[in-house]
């Protein structure tokens, strides 16, 4: 599909994910782009979704938008995680499959796999376990939406594809400490050690857990090759192949911020899944995709891209 003279509604686009993917269709040529912000259409609403669309009059649809956060906020609001990604892809999936649509791109989340999935994590092993408790309400309400995509398909012929990105990181993620992921936070909390002249950082969990990180750019340029190439309902895992301990990873940033103190583990934190990395041979297969940036590249710019806005936000202030 040449996709740079579609309608294109992006769900989310105002988000971390989205800002990426839209500056990704820019780069290929795409001007009818449509991004709302939650503000104006509230996807949990069937009425707003219906008005989004006939807004847009999309060729195309991504969904990108979320409710999401790290460990802490999963356990603090797994209602309101489960509620509003399910609805949001319920209702918007239902609407646009009773319209003329050429592509729905479904994002999906690594936290639909199995706690103990066996690695690296194969698209044929989603649906053999439950998911990682602390994250479990998350997880199962994107992979609802997978299980609906094939359901519409096989009644239907509804043209909808999945994706399943792995943990991502980048410039506009998020840094807030309450609601963050694993690196934004760590960058954040050896920033201001740094500055403040602290010795430790504190870390939720052992430590030794891991996980497999793919930068955000990447993720994009992997979503808009599902959007041109992907034909099959069958998901598609995006990552790096590359899988890291949280305690490596808190030493690589570390270095690349300065902060020569230590980490101070809380073990009675949770870890949430043992281990996470996938199996990308299918979107190599299939889109062609593989992560072109290193995992030292890539916090290089975040952290690069964070003291930036630092910068900025005390000089407007």
């Amino acid at each position: 599909m040449d996709l740079r003279n579609k309608r294109i509604l992006i769900t989310g686009g105002g988000g971390f994910l989205g800002r990426h993917v839209l500056a990704e269709l820019r780069q290929i040529g795409c001007v009818h782009l449509f991004a709302p912000r939650r503000a104006e259409y509230d996807l949990t609403n069937s009425d707003a979704v219906r008005r989004v669309l006939e807004w847009s009059r999309p060729d195309v649809v991504i969904h990108l938008a979320a409710v999401v956060g790290g460990i802490g906020a999963n356990r603090r609001h797994p209602g309101t995680f489960l509620y509003d990604n399910l609805m949001m892809g319920v209702q918007l999936i239902d609407a646009c499959r009773r319209r003329r649509l050429e592509k729905f791109v479904c994002v999906g989340t690594i936290c639909a796999y199995p706690k103990y999935t066996p690695v690296p994590f194969k698209e044929a092993d989603l649906w053999n376990g439950y998911p990682e408790e602390t994250n479990a309400p998350y997880g199962l309400a994107k992979k609802m939406l997978l299980a609906q995509l094939q359901a519409y398909r096989q009644e239907f012929n509804f043209p909808g594809v999945y994706v399943l990105p792995v943990n991502l990181y980048g410039p506009w993620d998020n840094f807030d400490l309450q609601t963050s992921h694993v690196i934004p936070a760590l960058i954040r909390k050896c920033v201001e050690a740094q500055a403040g002249g602290q010795s430790e950082v504190p870390v939720w969990g052992t430590g030794q857990a891991t996980r497999e990180f793919l930068y955000v750019a990447d993720a994009a340029r992997g979503i808009r090759l599902a959007a041109e190439k992907l034909e099959s309902p069958e998901p598609v895992n995006l990552g790096s192949g590359h899988e890291i301990s949280i305690a490596n990873l808190a030493q690589k940033i570390a270095e690349h911020v300065g902060f020569r103190g230590r980490f101070v583990f809380d073990p009675t934190q949770p870890d949430g899944q043992p281990r996470r990395c996938l199996d990308t041979s299918r979107a190599k297969a299939w889109l062609g995709f593989e992560a072109t940036t290193t995992l030292d590249q890539g916090l290089v710019a975040t952290i690069a891209w964070y003291r930036s806005t630092l910068a900025n936000t005390r000089i407007a202030a």
